[in-house]
């Protein structure tokens, strides 16, 4: 019997978490409450405060929108075989078939039913996540409302003449207010060992994925097509009750196709494509980036509307993080990894916007790096463009002190100068809000 491993990957599910902050609180902000940037200092945005309200405000997400025309009978969703509600909820979400991840950890509200053979899917697009579990009862949804952030929802995998998605209740919050996150109901991108029935092996650690964490420490617990050479931890688990003393140090299986691996029944694709993990390994924490930020702002302008010294320091350290994690200062090495073309590949390219020649912050490298041009295509977010005005003068501000080469510190070289220059121009042509300072 061959040695193998795997981990795992936790996304869909939102109230607060162990060792998070519940009490309610609007006290008011110190310039200590505010220092240091905000993936290292405590949380203070809570959900019920008076400038968040996350659990009161209605939300105006693509889901809530979605609801309304359903419920005024202008959209329709059709209930088919073994995916049931998942195609058509795709379809009208306009969320591609292509983005499809498959994760057979047993990290969900609905673990009972996940395992390699039926594994969970995850389907995303700029500000959605869809998760379809072959046999479950629920269809999960975690859509990011440009305000309030990340919102959860829940729909049933039955056929009924109007179906309506219902907004998830404290146990998707339970889980997903973590410190990763940030302390804000938002995604949770892990990798851990599992065994071959799916449950994770916290013996062998747990590590919160992004696109700054290196190949070896990523995907566990997770199907991965399309990618050779670099090690990883997806396609492998233990088997039986043979745990080791440490994980075997080696490249895992590689998949071009999961046909044979297990019944593809009610799923889209028989792909869990390399590409579309690398950028979602990017998003999911751009996302609660962006998310904090606005709520950081919301809640020092609710305290000095006027922008004192509370709001200037806060959003001064709130740029800091972001822009670096926008312009992939910190992006982990891929030089070892080999990522074939896919349909992915083109799909999320074609999406633009382009430049006057033709260029576009959505276009992939996929050799030593992630993206061709080192910038966030979430800048085009309607989240970001819905950040207080405050809060996108610092974000723009430090993004030109970088692009333009004032900022010298030693960890911007890795940024070309060439890249520089065509991030600042496809930007001049895409982005209408830019300051005058860029153009």
């Amino acid at each position: 019997m061959r040695l193998i491993f795997s981990a795992t990957l936790m996304i869909l599910v939102s109230a607060i978490a162990p060792g998070v902050s519940a009490q309610t609180t609007d006290a008011p902000l110190t310039l200590e409450d505010v220092a240091g940037i905000p993936s290292e200092r405590p949380t203070f945005p809570q959900l019920d405060h008076p400038a968040i309200n996350y659990e009161i405000e209605a939300p105006a997400d693509a889901v809530a929108v979605l609801n309304g025309r359903l419920l005024d009978g202008s959209a329709h969703l059709k209930f088919d075989g073994a995916g049931g509600y998942l195609q058509s909820l795709l379809d009208t979400l306009g969320v591609s078939v292509d983005t499809q991840l498959l994760v057979f950890s047993k990290a969900s509200l609905q673990r009972k039913e996940i395992e390699p053979k039926n594994p969970r899917a995850l389907y995303f697009a700029d500000n959605i996540i869809v998760t379809f579990i072959r046999g479950a009862p629920l269809l999960e949804i975690a859509v990011q409302d440009h305000k309030q952030g990340m919102i959860f929802y829940v729909l049933e995998q039955k056929p009924v003449e109007t179906a309506v998605l219902e907004r998830g209740n404290g146990k998707c919050v339970n889980c997903h207010v973590t410190r990763t996150g940030m302390g804000m109901p938002g995604t949770i991108n892990r990798s851990v060992a599992t065994q071959e029935d799916g449950w994770p092996l916290q013996r062998f650690g747990s590590y919160a994925v992004d696109h700054r964490s290196p190949l070896a420490q990523r995907w566990g617990g997770s199907y991965v097509t399309g990618i050779t050479g670099a090690k990883h931890m997806g396609n492998t688990w233990i088997p039986g009750d043979e745990i080791p003393d440490a994980l075997p140090d080696e490249v895992p299986p590689k998949f071009s196709s999961l046909a044979g691996q297990f019944d593809l029944a009610g799923y889209p694709t028989n792909q869990s494509d390399a590409a579309a993990r690398l950028v979602f390994d990017h998003q999911m924490h751009m996302m609660d980036l962006i998310t904090r930020v606005g709520w950081d702002a919301r809640v020092a302008l609710h305290q000095e509307p006027g922008g004192g010294d509370i709001v200037q320091a806060i959003l001064k350290n709130d740029a800091l993080e972001l822009v670096d994690y926008m312009l992939f200062v910190d992006e982990a090495d891929m030089a070892d990894a080999v990522v074939a073309p896919s349909k992915f590949s083109k799909s999320f390219t074609a999406k633009g916007p382009r430049d006057r020649k033709g260029r576009s912050l959505r276009e992939l490298d996929l050799k030593t790096r992630v993206m061709r041009y080192p910038c966030s295509y979430m800048i085009y977010s309607a989240a970001f463009d819905a950040l207080p005005a405050p809060a996108k003068d610092a974000i723009y501000s430090r993004l030109w002190d970088v692009l333009s080469g004032s900022e010298r510190s030693e960890k911007y070289v890795r940024l070309a100068s060439a890249d520089r220059k065509a991030i600042v121009e496809i930007l001049r042509d895409t982005k209408s809000d830019l300051p005058r300072y860029f153009r």
